[in-house]
C-alpha cells in the first residue's frame, strides 16, 4: 500500500524547507556595472572574533566575549570573454572612488530570487587572467577578488 501523498498546501512552511541549488545565481555591481555572468562565487561568509579575558583569581575558565565581525573577500570566477569590464573596474578602483555595492542573488529554477546578499563599499583587490597553455583544451577563466566593508543578508 502506497503512503498517502501530502501536498505542500497541507504542510505549512513546507516551501521553507526546500533545498536550493547552488548553480543559479546572479551578480550585480551597482550602479549597474555590466560585468557579465559567473560560474562560481565564493566568500559568502562572516566570522566573529572572540576576545578572551582571563579574570584575575579565576582559574576555572576564560571569558569569551564577542568581538568584531570579519568578512571574507568575495571571489568571482568565469570563462574569459571579450568583455573587459572586470579589469577596467580593477584599474579604476585604484583611485579609491570606485567603491560599489555588489549584490549576489541565488535564484530558484523559475528564476525567482530566493536569497540575496549585499556587499557594501566593495572594490576589487585581485584580478587573475587565464593560464595559457597551447597543449590544454580547458576553458580560459578569469577571477576577480572583491574586498568589502560588510555583508547584509536579505530574505
Amino acid at each position: 500500500m502506497a503512503a498517502p501523498e501530502t501536498s505542500k498546501a497541507a504542510m505549512p512552511f513546507a516551501a521553507d524547507f526546500d533545498k536550493l541549488g547552488e548553480n543559479r545565481f546572479t551578480v550585480v555591481v551597482e550602479p549597474k556595472l555590466q560585468i557579465g555572468e559567473f560560474r562560481e562565487c565564493t566568500g559568502l561568509s562572516m566570522e566573529r572574533e572572540i576576545l578572551e579575558y582571563a579574570a584575575g583569581g579565576n582559574n576555572d575558565f576564560v571569558y569569551k566575549l564577542p568581538g568584531r565581525i570579519k568578512y571574507a573577500n568575495v571571489v568571482l570566477k568565469r570563462g574569459t570573454t571579450a568583455q573587459g569590464q572586470l579589469l577596467e573596474w580593477f584599474q579604476e578602483a585604484q583611485s579609491g572612488s570606485m567603491l560599489r555595492t555588489v549584490t549576489v542573488t541565488l535564484v530558484d529554477t523559475t528564476g525567482e530570487p530566493t536569497r540575496v546578499w549585499a556587499f557594501y563599499r566593495a572594490y576589487p583587490v585581485k584580478w587573475a587572467g587565464p593560464n595559457l597553455n597551447a597543449g590544454s583544451d580547458s576553458a580560459a577563466t578569469e577571477t576577480l577578488e572583491i574586498a568589502h566593508c560588510g555583508m547584509k543578508p536579505f530574505q
